[in-house]
């Protein structure tokens, strides 16, 4: 499922318009960037929890000449899957969903 096509559903199950929706939605993604930015954590219970990840820089080497690079410290976003969205994922039942 892609963004639009989530605006579709959500709009379809709360019977509001795609514009309504699409305000949600970014909403909805544009807070959990904006908390990431600034090292904080989101957790969705049922969902999972997304956080920030620092990654030390080190010396790499270009893998076309071999020659030593530099790669420098970053962040990065990560999500973790909560229990639920695992079982719900992993349940093998057809008639559960």
């Amino acid at each position: 499922m892609n963004k639009s096509q989530l605006i579709e559903e959500l709009a379809m199950r709360m019977g509001l318009t795609i514009n309504s929706a699409k305000t949600v939605v970014s909403a909805f993604f544009d807070s959990i960037a904006d908390g990431l930015a600034q090292d904080d954590r989101a957790e969705i219970r049922g969902l999972g929890s997304f956080k920030v990840k620092s990654y030390d820089g080190y010396i790499g080497r270009n893998p076309k000449t071999g020659e030593p690079s530099e790669i420098k410290p970053k962040k990065l976003p990560s999500f973790k899957a909560g229990k639920e969205l695992k079982k719900r994922v992993d349940d093998t039942d057809p008639n559960r969903r």
